[in-house]
């Protein structure tokens, strides 16, 4: 969904609230617990970084992805302000394209994993939502204590827009996901600096 302006708050509810419980809008739900397995007939993106090591960057690193950092740190809104990551719980993203242009995009959790060395989980696209596909964001830490960030995705058109938009929607969805894993790192770096 496109708006034009920034939407208020309550608008933003009402669109959460009408999608909840909705079908996912593509079949391969949970694919993206694999990461080195996505499904075919779609565009995949993936962007790794490594975040650095030890047990205060993994621990940041993981409270950032669980409080969408990797979303609000490039300036977009998620709803519910206190949305927890986990199995079945929706969310509204609200994505400024341009001052005037708002892309809404509704997603559900369809699966979490929160371990002593492996935080995450994927979520999937609901009706309100330009595209069709899933995305994971997963942080981890190697035996050697290197804390890499991983945010991979598959992903097709569904608003008509997009589809007309080809390349340079895939150059959007390209850029939000470098921007996913910046966001994280400046966000360890403010939680580690002199520590």
């Amino acid at each position: 969904m496109f708006l034009f302006g920034r939407p208020p708050e309550a608008r933003l509810a009402q669109i959460l609230a009408e999608v909840a419980g909705a079908p996912l809008t593509y079949p391969e739900v949970g694919a993206t617990a694999d990461a080195d397995r996505l499904p075919a007939g779609y565009h995949h993106a993936r962007v790794t970084r490594t975040l650095g090591e030890g047990d205060a960057v993994f621990a940041a690193a993981a409270e950032g992805l669980q409080a969408f950092v990797l979303h609000r740190g490039q300036g977009f809104r998620v709803l519910p302000d206190d949305a927890a990551v986990a199995e079945g719980t929706e969310v509204l993203v609200d994505v400024p394209l341009a001052p005037a242009v708002h892309v809404i995009a509704t997603c559900r959790v369809v699966w979490a994993v929160d371990g002593p060395d492996r935080v995450g989980f994927g979520y999937g696209t609901l009706p309100v939502h330009p595209a069709s596909g899933e995305e994971a964001f997963v942080v981890e830490r190697d035996a050697g204590g290197t804390v890499r960030a991983d945010v991979y995705a598959f992903s097709r058109p569904r608003h008509p827009l997009v589809r007309l938009g080809g390349p340079v929607a895939r150059r959007q969805q390209a850029r939000a996901t470098e921007g996913y894993v910046a966001a994280l790192a400046r966000h360890v770096r403010s939680r580690t600096a002199g520590g």
